[in-house]
């Protein structure tokens, strides 16, 4: 192995340079948890544990030409560096050979993400209409948020992103930046490039689920498709076109704002124009930053949550802070009373056994929906540690182990609300 060449990230390194690189990756054992993790890829792709501990982490290693791999290692750091949502370089692996000296192919590294997992075995649940459009909802974002960073994608597809859930919908993160590339900003035509692309291969891999059996009967793949293309010109419209507003109105302003704030985008930077012959207002994004409530909860709580969970986690402060007894303490002082005893005295409830099932900001907004149908049920509110409780007996114990689908359990609530 003396012609091994490891380039990666330093606090990585050890753990890479100790993977089993003289073995073809096709023969590399992999835990069948991991297996049904994994979806389908057009090189060889296996999941593995960083170190001999089941409970490190787990990296992605795929096969592949040096060119590619390095390539797409820097693209990779690039949208890393951008925050952009996508998986993290670990490495790339060049000069490998087994153990009779003959060349086996460069390796990328990627950090896989916790608690995501590809459409495919989502799609191999019990999943409703309503939740495949949630995930092309989640893809058109995706598509959106790395157009605004100059990233032509190249291949935007199903199978090329990983899905996380995000409160009652999901987010998807880019896994496959293989035929990507960087411009200083993309053309109207760039634009409409990537989404005949996106278009294309969204509606050929639903079709192929609907001829396996796999998809929900009556659901149309092309019309499913068509709802990718639909929501990112809705979006792009927002954030990039103007607006034409009432100038008498005080709030309009505000309100469009906030409406962008709703989806999820900071406004950097806005221009205002006032038109008067027809008498409107031109309200147009400049620059605009997504993560809005992701950053407001890290800035506000310390804590890292999906865009939904955020906006839900920080709803959930409010709450509880206009409760507080006047005169109101500090926003920082209720804070750490909020994440005492709300959000860690609700988690840390939750039994060993149970726990790395749900991400902790996904699993608080699930009792809090939890909370609500049982209030429904019960005609009052039952409070959060009964919700919670409940919740550890007839739900978590049906969740997956990665945590990304929910089985539909409501009907096994049988608790009497006293």
């Amino acid at each position: 192995m003396s012609g091994l060449r490891i380039v990666g990230i330093g606090e990585e390194i050890s753990a890479c340079a100790l993977l089993p690189w003289t073995v073809p990756l096709e023969e590399w054992p992999e835990e069948p948890s991991l297996t049904d993790m994994r979806g389908i890829s057009r090189h060889i792709v296996r999941l593995i544990h960083s170190t001999g501990d089941p409970e490190s982490e787990v990296y992605a290693v795929k096969e592949t030409v040096p060119e590619f791999a390095n390539r797409e290692y820097s693209i990779l750091r690039e949208l890393a560096q951008r925050q952009a949502p996508s998986v993290e370089p670990i490495a790339v692996v060049e000069g490998r050979t087994n153990d009779a000296g003959e060349e086996l192919p460069a390796a990328l590294v990627t950090r896989y993400l916790p608690f995501s997992l590809p459409y495919r075995v989502i799609l191999s649940e019990s999943i409703t209409p309503h939740e495949i459009v949630n995930m092309t909802n989640a893809l058109a974002l995706l598509l959106v948020r790395l157009h605004l960073l100059g990233f032509w994608w190249g291949d935007c597809s199903l199978s090329n992103t990983l899905f996380r859930r995000d409160a009652s919908e999901y987010s998807a993160y880019l896994v496959d930046a293989e035929t990507g590339e960087f411009q200083q900003r993309l053309s109207d035509g760039q634009r409409e490039h990537d989404l005949e692309i996106a278009h294309f291969n969204v509606a050929a891999e639903l079709d192929d689920l609907a001829c396996a059996g796999l998809l929900h009967p009556g659901m149309d793949p092309f019309r499913a498709s068509d709802t990718v293309i639909k929501r990112y010109r809705r979006l792009w419209q927002m954030l990039k076109e103007p607006q034409l507003l009432d100038p008498t109105d005080r709030h309009a302003v505000e309100r469009a704002m906030r409406a962008l704030q709703d989806l999820g985008f900071a406004v950097e930077e806005v221009e205002i124009l006032i038109d008067g012959d027809q008498g409107k207002l031109k309200f147009q994004p400049k620059l605009v930053a997504s993560g809005y409530h992701q950053h407001r909860l890290h800035d506000v709580l310390g804590l890292h949550a999906e865009e939904l969970q955020a906006k839900r986690l920080l709803a959930s402060f409010d709450r509880y802070r206009a409760r507080e007894k006047k005169p109101l303490p500090t926003v920082e002082e209720s804070a750490r009373r909020w994440i005492t005893e709300v959000f860690e005295h609700t988690i840390n409830q939750i039994p060993e056994d149970l726990r790395g099932r749900v991400e902790a900001a996904q699993m608080f907004h699930e009792i809090l929906e939890h909370r609500w149908y049982l209030g429904e049920k019960a005609g009052r509110d039952v409070g959060m540690d009964f919700s919670t409780q409940d919740y550890i007996a007839h739900i978590l114990p049906f969740r997956s182990a990665s945590g990304g689908t929910v089985s539909e359990n409501e009907d096994l609530l049988d608790s009497e609300l006293v």
